[in-house]
């Protein structure tokens, strides 16, 4: 029994601990949390069906975004521009071949007013930059390696939008807010 109190006591003090620096899962950011009148959004996108595509909307849905299916449903549109990916040689090798790779993940995004589409946040890019090792012999362990960070950059630049027009919609309503007393 004191075996027992001394483990959740200890699991107390390690979860105070944790909670009093401020500690958050990844992802779990009161800075995505929208205001009420930016949750219903139409994906105005080239390419509706791409991983990219998918998994913004799948973020942004665990967020709390309602994606309206017609422009006439949504407060806001989310104008999306297709990804680009590009892969560049760091360093070298003895034998000139690359020994060290950095990834980078691209794209614009602009948000318009629904029902006028007077422009609400500016076009502006969103970029994630990775770095990897590489082993000129083990190819197909490479490919599949640069498949998995890109869908974890494709993750990284989802959540980077949402992060800027959370952190837009939280500014523009404190702003109505300070303009109302």
């Amino acid at each position: 029994m004191p075996h027992a109190l001394t483990r959740l006591s200890l699991v107390l003090g390690l979860s105070c601990l944790l909670i009093a620096c401020g500690f958050q899962l990844r992802g779990s950011s009161s800075a995505t949390a929208l205001p009420a009148e930016w949750k219903q959004m139409y994906l105005d996108t080239g390419n509706p069906n791409s991983e990219f595509s998918r998994e913004l909307q799948a973020r942004f849905s665990a967020s709390g975004i309602v994606w309206a299916q017609s422009r006439q449903e949504a407060a806001f549109i989310l104008r999306l521009w297709p990804e680009r990916f590009s892969q560049r040689n760091l360093s070298l090798n003895s034998e000139a071949r690359a020994s060290e790779f950095e990834l980078s993940l691209k794209t614009r995004f602009a948000v318009l007013q629904a029902d006028d589409g007077s422009v609400v946040i500016e076009e502006s890019e969103a970029a994630v930059v990775k770095q990897m090792e590489n082993d000129p012999r083990n190819v197909v362990g490479k490919a599949e390696e640069i498949r998995i960070l890109r869908r974890e950059m494709r993750g990284e630049l989802s959540q980077q939008i949402l992060r800027r027009i959370g952190f837009f919609a939280a500014n523009a309503a404190h702003s109505a807010e300070q303009t109302e007393h």
